[in-house]
């Protein structure tokens, strides 16, 4: 006990947090000067960097998702590489493609992974809901592994975050992400218009709105050291303590969601001992447990209060419940009254 609290200590004196804390609050308060109105979301956003995870946003067509990723990556600095979602996308794109090269002769070159090996620090997949399940998989073991294998050797992306969107209006010529994939996104983070008038006004009329390249150009670049945000992270999650009455608060909410009814959950129109296929994993609650920590940090504490749980539970624990057929496909209404009643029954400490 007395090596493992010696390492911390030595530890958070090399990475000092008060100072990344600082940094941290400008990276989220120019994250918010290019989105107005999604405070939520930058802070989700800002969680799920921190502690080292993958994110997925999902809204409507034109509310700024994109934007929202830009911005993030200028202001994380590092190599950037970007794919669109299509239909006809195949893995070997990703990887590789082939050409004809000054001479006619065919050649091949690093596609948008490769390009930098370990150095790539941002991979944004566009449109990701396009792209058929073969994309998907390799997707999959990118995000889970931070690598891929190409040319008959490994390539490690260890400072990789990967940022991916998808609209939730069109259907068709669309494919739903298999449920491993969406397990592997540390947050699926719901992005709205904002209903206030006086943002909407902004919106509008502010023309610095209308020019979303030379406004995300207009952030300061690599306001926070990418190739140290492994370090970092670690730090964070070693310096937040969890008290035993919160251990037992996070577990219980675990067990409310994996048998609801049993909890004594009740949702009108929805029978709760039917209604959990799966989920809820181990992985998915540390992952939980994670961004509780980064959020307790990022409010001032070196201890987990309930409040750091329930600020992170839906956007961590949404996207990897999974339902019977019966009620899957009216999830996007479910889901969210099934979550509040668990934070609503389970007691806090």
């Amino acid at each position: 006990m007395y090596c493992e609290r010696y390492r911390i200590i030595m530890q958070e004196k090399q990475i000092n947090l008060s100072e990344w804390r600082e940094r941290v609050s400008a990276f989220e308060q120019s994250l918010n000067s290019v989105v107005l109105g999604m405070q939520r979301q930058v802070r989700a956003l800002t969680i799920t960097i921190f502690s080292r995870g993958h994110v997925l946003l999902e809204g409507d067509v034109g509310v700024g998702k994109t934007t929202l990723l830009r911005a993030a990556a200028r202001l994380l600095g590092g190599e950037y590489q970007r794919i669109e979602g299509a239909i006809d996308l195949m893995p070997s794109d990703f990887l590789y493609h082939a050409y004809l090269d000054q001479h006619g002769q065919p050649a091949v070159a690093p596609g948008p992974l490769l390009q930098h090996e370990d150095a790539l620090a941002v991979f944004f997949f566009n449109e990701i809901n396009r792209a058929r399940p073969q994309a998907h998989s390799l997707l999959l073991r990118l995000m889970a592994e931070r690598s891929v294998s190409a040319f008959n050797r490994e390539y490690a992306f260890p400072h990789l975050t990967v940022f991916a969107d998808r609209n939730r209006l069109e259907r068709e010529e669309t494919f739903e992400l298999p449920a491993a994939a969406r397990d592997r996104f540390f947050m699926e983070i719901n992005v709205d218009a904002p209903d206030d008038r006086e943002l909407q006004k902004e919106l509008m009329f502010n023309t610095r709105f209308h020019h979303v390249d030379a406004m995300i150009d207009s952030l300061p670049a690599a306001i926070v050291p990418y190739a140290q945000l492994n370090g970092l992270a670690a730090a964070i999650q070693d310096h937040v303590r969890a008290e035993l009455p919160l251990q037992d608060y996070a577990v219980n909410l675990w067990r409310a969601l994996r048998d609801p009814a049993s909890a004594g959950i009740e949702l009108e129109d929805v029978d709760t001992g039917r209604l959990i296929a799966g989920g809820a994993s181990p992985r998915g609650m540390a992952m939980m447990m994670r961004a509780a920590r980064c959020r307790a940090w990022l409010e001032g504490r070196d201890y987990l209060a309930p409040d750091d749980i329930r600020a992170v539970f839906h956007e961590t624990v949404a996207h990897r419940i999974f339902f019977t057929p019966a009620y899957e496909l009216r999830r996007e209404t479910i889901a969210p009254r099934l979550l509040n009643e668990v934070l609503d029954k389970i007691p806090a400490p």
